[in-house]
This record gives C-alpha cells, structure tokens and sequence, in this order.
C-alpha cells in the first residue's frame, strides 16, 4: 500500500535504463510469455514498482523478473523480501514450515480483494466497499460524497481491483468471488455518477475502468451460473463503452456478450455480437483480438449447426492468430495464449458432434497450459472428459475426470462442475469398466463440491 513512506526503487529504475515505462512493461509482457506466464503488467505497474509502492511482487512478477535478469535476487532488484512486507503471520510461517507456508500463501490471495482497493484518501471507501475487512460490514457500505472529486488514487483503485479479481479467477474460479466483487463495482459508477473527475484523462480512465470491471464481475456472474446477472453486467460495460467511444471497451464487451449468448442457446445473437465486436476491434491493430472474436463467432455458428460458416471463422481466427502478440492487445486479453484457441476449437467440434477431433483439440489445450492457472486446466480437463465420453474413449474420458477431481478442492467454478456432472452422466452406463467406475465412485464420494 503506498504511503508517505515508500522508498523508491532505484534500482528497478536502473535496470529499466534507457526505455520508457511503456517500452520497459512491454518487455515484461514478453518475458512472461516466454515462460508461460501470464501477468498484466503495463506503465503505471512500472511506476507503482520504481515508486517503491510495490515492495515486493507477486508470485507470477517474481517468476518473470528472475527470468529477465538471471543471477539477480529479488534484493538485487530492489525489492524488499516476502517476509518483511508480510509481518510477522507470514515469518511464523516460514519457521512453520511448507505446510504451513502454503496456508500463509492461500491466505494471502483470498486477501488480494481486500487491499485491492485500499490505496489511499478517499478510495478507502473502496476498500470498504469489498466487505471483507473490518473496515465496514457490507451492509453498511459508504458511497461517494456527492460532488466530491475523484482522481489518480481513486481510478488506479479500480484499475487494481480488475487486476485482482482476474487473477483470483484464474486461480481459483468464480463461485467464491462473484458476491464479494459485485459492492466495488458499485462504488465505480457512483463515483461516476455522484462525483467530478480531476481531469478529463482521469474521467476516460474511470469510465474504462468501470467498465472493465462491469465485465469482470459479469464474468463472475456468467462462470458461475448465474446468466441474467451476467447479461446485466455485460449490457452495463456495452453501455458504458458508447457513452465513452472507447472501442476497444466494446470489443470487449461483445466478446463476453457473445460467450454468454451461446451458453444460453441463443446461438445467432452469439454470432451478431461477435461480428459487433469485429467491427469495433478493426481499428484497435491487435491481431490477437480479431481471433478471439473470430473464435466467438465460430462457436456461434457452431451451435447453429453451421459447419462451412464455423470453418470458415475458425480459418480466420488461425491467420489472426498467426500474427502473434504485440503491445496493442488489451490487458484483459492475458488469458488468450494457444492453450485457449485450442480449447476454444475443441469446443466448436464438440458442438458440431466431431467428438474425435473435439477431444485432440481439447487435448493438446490441457497439455499446453500452465498450471499456475489452476481454473482454466481444471476446464479443458472437463471439456476433454465429455469429448472422450461422447468419443466412446471410456477409461481415457474417466481418466481425465479424476484429474479435474484432483483441482476442485482449489477451484470453485459452477461451469465445471456442470460439465462434470454431464460426464458422469454419460459414464454412469458403464460401471462394469473398473477406471470408470472408481471415477463415478469418488465423485460420488465428493457430494457437492
């Protein structure tokens, strides 16, 4: 947390030399890549480092740095150690030992909502608003002051708070945090509906911001079950991108708006929001997120039976893909790397009934993805054990099953259950094939995850 006793980081700022802080994240983006990780690491995330606001990096950020500078300590790069920004709890710990570091570590990401929002000033009544300290209760959550004035403090706090719940749902899924997310959305559009931006960059910021965030707990909502709150949320970022003209907001937003059209069975609104959202990404140079929504579409005229249109967005989302990364894609978009695009594809040939083929794309995503992302492995392992089922790969789908098992104690997604339980379903005939029925019978053994 900043404060007035922050000590700059002089030798980041050293190791960063010549290259603006623009320049110098998006050489972090690119070493993260390198390694398979996945962080979101832009300008101000530079800043808040040199600042000496960031003490020490998460995980993910400490994996990357070490990468870009090899034989260097996290003190050799001016950071403070784990121990000492964390106290005294996380210094017993290590006395502790694993078990108990591992506990410490656990605690410390449930705990990442919480300081999300808790930078400074006014944007305490953010903090508040999470409803996990002891700050406030949730039932008794301050709001804005009418007329006040917001400003660097107050967006950056949500800005964070969309870092932090995506990484919380990587980690983990949705279920735990859709209700917990819901109050700091609240708090952004009263700031922009009660109170005065300090300037006009500040105002496009918030509105982005918002935004972004009316997603991410949409997103919440939509992996958890809940569709209708999914839809709201996802109309309400659509809505903030038009008053804002902010492209790549839109994009943004009909990407999520055709993924949920499609899980709901409304498969040709699906393929007119991702068409939207092309439209509006032409002009955002980001060849990453023509593929994404090419894949939307896809999926789309999947569910419509439609194999000659699915084909033909499938070849378009593969030439996007082909151009890689660069700068312009959007920080939201950490998550597309090739594990998705295969999992996504998967999921077009599972619609369309090519089992087969479904289950070696849904496959090679399971093989392809970083376990650090414990929620999207645990997803493509359930989507490659229906593909294996409906395949007639029986023990192989079982197999695939359990290993989903062995990450629900850690992830909490109401999507991947769902799936699993389709799974079960088609398994259940088969009892008499002993790996199939040692799956059926610890997944029974589990009872409601």
């Amino acid at each position: 947390m900043a404060s007035s006793r922050a000590v700059p980081n002089l030798a980041f700022r050293r190791l960063r030399g010549r290259r603006s802080p623009a320049e110098f994240a998006a050489a972090v983006r690119r070493a993260a890549r390198e390694i398979g990780e996945q962080v979101a690491c832009d300008a101000r995330y530079i800043g808040r480092v040199e600042s000496g606001e960031i003490r020490c990096p998460n995980y993910a950020y400490e994996r990357v740095f070490l990468h870009m500078f090899p034989g260097l300590s996290l003190a050799d790069l001016g950071f403070a150690s784990r121990e000492q920004v964390r106290g005294r709890a996380a210094r017993a710990a290590v006395a502790a030992g694993p078990a108990a570091r591992i506990t410490t570590r656990n605690d410390e990401e449930s705990d990442v909502l919480r300081r999300a929002f808790m930078t400074s000033g006014t944007a305490t009544v953010a903090a508040a608003s999470l409803g996990l300290g002891a700050l406030t209760g949730p039932g008794s959550i301050p709001s804005p002051r009418t007329g006040g004035t917001y400003g660097d403090t107050e967006v950056a706090a949500v800005e964070e708070a969309v870092r932090r719940i995506r990484l919380l749902d990587d980690r983990y899924g949705a279920d735990g945090l859709y209700r917990r997310a819901a109050e700091p959305l609240r708090t952004a559009y009263a700031f922009l509906d009660t109170g005065t931006a300090a300037r006009r960059t500040i105002a496009d910021r918030m509105q982005a911001g918002a935004g972004e965030l009316a997603l991410s707990v949409g997103w919440l909502a939509h992996d958890s079950g809940r569709l209708e709150d999914a839809r709201s949320h996802y109309a309400e970022a659509l809505a903030t991108a038009r008053v804002a003209g902010d492209r790549a907001l839109e994009a943004h937003a009909f990407s999520n708006t055709s993924f949920l059209a499609r899980d709901a069975g409304r498969h040709r609104e699906a393929v007119r929001a991702a068409q939207a959202g092309q439209h509006a990404a032409r002009r955002l140079a980001s060849p990453r997120l023509l593929s994404l929504l090419a894949l939307r579409e896809a999926c789309a005229w999947a569910g419509l039976g439609d194999r000659p249109a699915c084909e033909e967005a499938l070849g378009r989302a593969h030439t996007f893909f082909g151009r890689g990364p660069c700068d312009a894609d959007p920080e939201w978009m950490s998550f597309f790397g090739e594990p998705e695009l295969e999992a996504l594809e998967a999921q077009c040939w599972s619609a369309l009934g090519d089992w087969p083929r479904a289950a070696r794309h849904a496959h090679r995503a399971t093989v392809l993805q970083s376990p650090h992302f414990a929620r999207n492995l645990a997803l493509y392992r359930a989507q490659l054990s229906t593909d294996l089922a409906r395949a007639g790969a029986l023990e192989e789908s079982a197999a695939a099953g359990e290993r989903v098992l062995d990450l629900l104690g850690e992830v909490q997604s109401s999507r991947i259950r769902t799936m699993l339980t389709g799974t079960v379903r088609l398994l259940a005939p088969e009892r008499g094939i002993p790996a199939v029925a040692a799956f059926l019978e610890r997944r029974a053994a589990l009872g409601d995850l």
